[in-house]
């Protein structure tokens, strides 16, 4: 898929090697088509049009279901972002003093501060070397104890692009009766992620990454079980079960996951969102997944082989992310960093090295001239 062959979702700027999907995605043409329609519509006819709205944020709950995998649409709300819907988590339990959760030392901060705001609960959080057994997975399971009461991870590490294996935990910590929090953010949309198959009592994803969503709107999956075991921290008249009935006193929770949205819905957000993950479901997760292992291994292989360029991400085993992160040898990650973003090769600075995070639609010729450019330095 050469510069003038490119997916025609995708007519990103000719000059640009784009390679930052696990910071802000890019939006396809379909998502760009939706917002502006939305747009002309509120500008033309107000909200004369509100029942459409409403289909269409039911429409986006039953996208989400189908792309996680979750029993049904009412396990899924539409949150403001990952951030959000930790923080439901972690001030909806019914924490005692001593209890602890386990983690991993690699979290992005979104999934460390609420848990590290519990302290003052008498809450403990132990932090895993994910390198400090033979599985990260087993380094996890080590801080296990009878007063963990939850474990909670990035399925992908944000800074290596190491993928845990959530099943192997989700099955541990049912074994255990310990809830099992993912933040999923580095895997919806990039790889099949199946949030029945790890057995997750919560997970949190923003849609402006692998989704290519607009920034601002995410989705938050619970189980009836666990979710009834969250006590609410917002309320607002969309979080009534009478939803509509706004004399209703006195008032019911809602039943479904909608009990976690409590005012107006983000409607300019959702029909981008809905329009986005179209794009996904019709190309399809495992053909997603499989283009997207295809670029990495190709980048990765050349990276190995480059004198100059040294491999940061561990060794995947089966289990493969969008993240490959790198150094040069002679060249300080503060200088190749903005020298890439001058040449237009879009990335990000993390962990200890250059991340490069491509998507499926990216050609492989593309990888070929970002290490071209990196070659040619200083130029």
């Amino acid at each position: 898929m050469s510069h003038s062959t490119r997916h025609p979702e995708f007519p990103l700027s000719e000059e640009l090697i784009y390679f930052n999907h696990a910071a802000v995605g890019p939006w396809p043409d379909r998502t760009r088509r939706a917002v502006v329609e939305f747009a002309e519509q509120n500008c033309r006819f107000g909200a004369a049009f509100y029942p459409d709205w409403l289909k269409k944020e039911s429409l986006l709950r039953e996208q989400l279901q189908a792309l996680i995998n979750a029993p049904s649409s009412t396990d899924i709300a539409l949150v403001k972002n990952t951030s959000e819907a930790l923080s439901f988590v972690a001030y909806g339990l019914d924490w005692q003093s001593g209890d602890n959760i386990v983690t991993s030392d690699e979290e992005f901060p979104s999934n460390r501060l609420p848990w590290e705001s519990l302290a003052a609960k008498g809450v403990e959080l132990r932090q895993a070397g994910l390198y400090s057994a033979e599985s990260p997975e087993d380094a996890l399971f080590a801080l296990v104890d009878r007063n963990t009461r939850l474990l909670t991870v990035s399925s992908v590490q944000f800074a290596t692009g190491l993928r845990l294996d959530v099943e192997k935990i989700g099955a541990f910590c049912k074994q255990r009766d310990i809830l099992f929090c993912i933040d999923a953010i580095q895997s919806i949309g990039a790889v099949r992620f199946d949030v029945q198959a790890c057995q997750a009592d919560f997970v949190m994803a923003d849609g402006h990454k692998w989704l290519f969503g607009p920034e601002g709107l995410g989705v938050f999956y619970t189980t009836p079980e666990a979710r009834n075991r969250l006590k609410l921290t917002q309320f607002g008249w969309h979080m009534m079960k009478d939803t509509h009935n706004y004399e209703n006193h006195p008032w019911e929770m809602h039943p479904t996951a909608r009990r976690f949205e409590c005012g107006s819905p983000n409607m300019l957000g959702i029909q981008g969102l809905s329009a986005s993950v179209s794009l996904l479901l019709e190309t399809g997760m495992e053909t997603i997944e499989s283009l997207l292992s295809e670029r990495v291994d190709y980048l990765r292989e050349r990276i190995e082989r480059h004198a100059e360029l040294e491999l940061l991400s561990p060794t995947p085993s089966a289990l493969k992310s969008g993240i490959v992160v790198f150094k040069h040898n002679t060249v300080p990650n503060q200088v190749l960093y903005p020298y890439l973003m001058q040449h237009k090769v879009i990335c990000a600075l993390r962990g200890a090295g250059i991340r490069f995070s491509p998507h499926f639609y990216n050609g492989l010729e593309q990888i070929d001239q970002a290490l071209a450019i990196i070659d040619r330095y200083p130029d």
